[in-house]
C-alpha cells in the first residue's frame, strides 16, 4: 500500500478530506515505524497504510483515516499520545487512544472475555469510529494471516466470525462484513473455500454474457419509460454468505437464486416501485420471491426491493432495487454518515441508539451476564416485533413476550401476566417471530416476576431484571426473619 493508492481511493470516493493533512500524517507514521518489519519481512508501515486505505474505501471521515495511519504509533514507537494531539488534534488522538486500548482485546472463548467485551463496548459507545479502525486493522491482518502461527490464525478467524463480522452487520457495514467473513472463511474451511470459489467463478463466467444482455434490455426499458437510472450493476454473493445458505440446501448451488444479483439504483422510493412494476411486466416473477424491505426493513435497517424473475432462456435472475441513500447505507452503513449531511442529526443518533445501549450494558455488567448471554444480546440475528400501537421493538431471535415486556419498561416486565401474539392468546415462553404483533396484559396486583422465567428468557436485560427483583425479595424476607 502506498500514499498514491490512499490518495487515489480518497479521490475516487469523493471524500471531503484535506490531502495535505493525509500526506502529513502519512509521513509522520512512516518515519515513526522506520526500520520495523512485519513477520512477512515487509516494512511494518505497509500495515497502517493499508488500514487507512481500507478506511477510505469504507468512506470514513478525515480523522478516522488519519487515525488509521497512526493507530499503532503509540504502542509500537516512541511517539506519545500528547504528541499526536499536538500535531493532529484531540479528535485524532482520542481515536488512536481508543484503538490502542482495544489492542489487547483478544478472543479467548471463555468467561474471561466478558471483560474484553466491556472494554470494547465502552470504546464503541464513546466513539463509534474506533471500531471502524479496528475493522480495517482486522481485515488487513486477515489478508496477511499466512505469516502467523496456526494458533494465532485460529484466534483471528474465530474472533472475526463470532465478534467482528456480527458487529459489522449491526452497524450495516455490508461490504466490510462480507470481506471479513470471506477472508476468515479462507482459513476456517480452506477446502470448502477453494471448492466454492472455483465453482462460483465458473458459474459467474457462464452467466456473464446473459447478465450483460439483461442489463442492457432493462436499461433501455427504463429509458423508454423516462425513469432516471443512477446505475445498473451486478454483484456476486460473498462466499461465506453463499456457503451458509448452501448448507441449508445440501450444498446444491442450483437452488441459490441470488448467486449473482442485478442492482438498480434510482433517485427516489417512488422510482423503486415503478421499476419493480416494469420488471414484472417484462419478466415473470417467481412466486414467493418478492421482498419489500423498503416498507419493512430488515432488523439491521437494510432497505431495498428484491424480486427474482425468469428472464430469457429460462435464466433466473434476482433484482435489487434501491435509492442511492439505501445503497450507501447497505454498503457502508453508518460509516458513510460521518461526513455526509446527516452527521449529528436525529436520524443518525436514532440509528446509533443501540451503540449507546452497549455502553450502558458495559457499565452495568455483572457476573451473571455470561459470555453466551452477551453473544445473544449483541451478535445473534435480530427480529422486529410490534406493539399494538405499531411501535417497533428489536429483539434477538427466539426472544419471548417476557423479553419484549422488559424491553418496553421494567414495570411492564415485572407485572406481565398474559400475552397475545397477533391477537391470539399465547404462553409467556412462546418464541417470537419477525413481524409479530405482541400485546402484554399486566396484572397491577402482581408483586413481581417469577424466577421460573429465567428458564426461557433470552435477553440479558430480562434475565438481569428478574434476578435483581428476586434477589431484593429474598433480602427483604431475610431481614423479616432476623427481626
Amino acid at each position: 500500500m502506498s500514499l498514491k493508492r490512499l490518495i487515489q481511493t480518497i479521490e475516487e470516493n469523493k471524500l471531503p478530506v484535506k490531502i495535505a493533512e493525509i500526506k502529513r500524517a502519512f509521513k509522520f507514521a512512516d518515519e515513526a515505524h522506520q526500520g520495523q518489519k512485519r513477520l512477512s519481512g515487509e516494512p511494518y508501515f505497509i500495515h497502517p497504510s493499508a488500514v487507512a486505505t481500507i478506511l477510505a474505501e469504507m468512506k470514513a471521515d478525515q480523522p478516522t483515516i488519519i487515525a488509521g495511519l497512526l493507530h499503532d504509533v503509540v504502542e509500537d514507537t516512541d511517539a506519545a499520545l500528547s504528541e499526536l494531539e499536538r500535531k493532529f488534534g484531540k479528535e485524532v488522538a482520542n481515536l488512536v487512544d481508543g484503538v490502542t486500548k482495544l489492542r489487547g482485546v483478544h478472543y479467548s472463548g471463555d468467561e474471561n472475555y466478558v471483560e474484553n467485551f466491556r472494554r470494547m463496548f465502552l470504546a464503541m459507545a464513546k466513539d463509534l469510529r474506533v471500531i471502524l479502525v479496528k475493522f480495517a486493522d482486522q481485515l488487513h491482518n486477515l489478508q496477511t494471516l499466512e505469516y502467523l502461527p496456526k494458533e494465532k490464525q485460529d484466534r483471528f478467524v474465530k474472533e472475526t466470525l463470532e465478534i467482528y463480522a456480527p458487529i459489522a452487520n449491526r452497524l450495516r457495514l455490508g461490504k466490510i462484513k462480507g470481506r471479513l467473513e470471506d477472508w476468515a472463511f479462507k482459513y476456517a474451511n480452506p477446502q470448502e473455500f477453494r471448492w466454492l470459489n472455483n465453482l462460483s467463478m465458473k458459474l459467474y463466467a457462464q452467466r456473464e454474457q446473459a447478465l450483460q444482455h439483461i442489463k442492457e434490455d432493462v436499461r433501455k426499458m427504463l429509458e423508454d419509460e423516462n425513469i432516471e437510472v443512477i446505475s445498473i450493476h451486478d454483484r456476486a454473493k460473498y462466499l461465506y454468505s453463499l456457503y451458509k445458505k448452501m448448507l441449508k440446501y445440501d450444498l446444491d448451488i442450483t437452488r441459490i437464486h441470488d448467486l449473482v444479483a442485478l442492482r438498480i439504483i434510482v433517485p427516489t422510493i417512488a422510482d423503486c416501485y415503478s421499476v419493480l412494476g416494469l420488471i414484472h411486466r417484462k419478466y415473470r416473477p417467481l412466486k414467493g420471491r418478492i421482498k419489500d424491505y423498503i416498507a419493512q426493513p430488515k432488523p439491521n435497517g437494510y432497505q431495498s426491493l428484491h424480486t427474482t424473475v425468469f428472464a430469457e432462456d429460462g435464466e433466473v435472475v434476482e433484482f435489487q432495487i434501491r435509492t442511492e441513500d439505501m445503497h450507501l447505507e447497505a454498503e457502508y452503513g453508518l460509516a458513510a454518515h460521518w461526513h455526509f449531511k446527516e452527521k449529528g442529526s436525529f436520524k443518525v443518533r436514532k440509528k446509533l441508539a443501540w451503540v449507546n445501549e452497549l455502553g450502558k450494558m458495559a457499565r452495568q455488567m455483572e457476573d451473571e451476564r455470561s459470555l453466551e448471554t452477551l453473544k445473544i444480546d449483541i451478535f445473534q440475528n435480530r427480529i422486529f416485533v410490534f406493539t399494538p400501537e405499531g411501535d417497533v421493538i428489536e429483539l434477538p431471535e427466539d426472544a419471548t413476550p417476557v423479553d419484549f415486556a422488559y424491553q418496553i419498561h421494567t414495570d411492564i416486565g415485572n407485572k406481565c401476566s398474559r400475552t397475545k401474539i397477533n391477537d391470539n392468546p399465547a404462553g409467556l415462553d412462546t418464541k417470537l417471530k419477525n413481524g409479530d404483533v405482541v400485546e402484554i396484559i399486566i396484572d397491577k396486583k402482581r408483586k413481581g416476576p417469577s424466577l421460573d422465567w429465567i428458564k426461557f428468557v433470552k435477553t440479558g436485560n430480562a434475565r438481569s431484571k428478574i434476578k435483581h427483583f428476586n434477589k431484593k425479595k429474598l433480602t427483604e424476607w431475610e431481614k423479616t426473619l432476623s427481626k
